[in-house]
């Protein structure tokens, strides 16, 4: 019997596996603009969630561009809710 691999996992992982032959910090870059840009919203925090679950099966590309895209979406929200917050 065989699990059934989520396929956002796979995605991630295809487009880490196709980007590979860059140098290291671009091609996370790259997999994180992707992510970022083309997934839908509901696609991309289901990897998130994968990830934070453990990161089991992600190519370490993922990994690392999952890290870039909670970092900026922390940068996005951060003075937005700053903002909300003042009386």
């Amino acid at each position: 019997m065989t699990a059934t691999v989520p396929p956002e996992r796979r995605m991630a992982n295809d487009i880490a596996a196709n980007l590979g032959h860059l140098p290291e910090e671009s091609a996370v870059a790259a997999v994180a603009d992707h992510i970022g840009r083309f997934w839908d919203p509901r696609m991309r925090s289901r990897l998130l969630a994968h990830a934070d679950a453990g990161a089991e099966g992600l190519h370490p590309l993922v990994i690392a561009a999952v890290r870039l895209l909670r970092g900026s979406r922390t940068r996005e929200r951060g003075p937005r809710k700053a903002r909300e917050e003042q009386p």
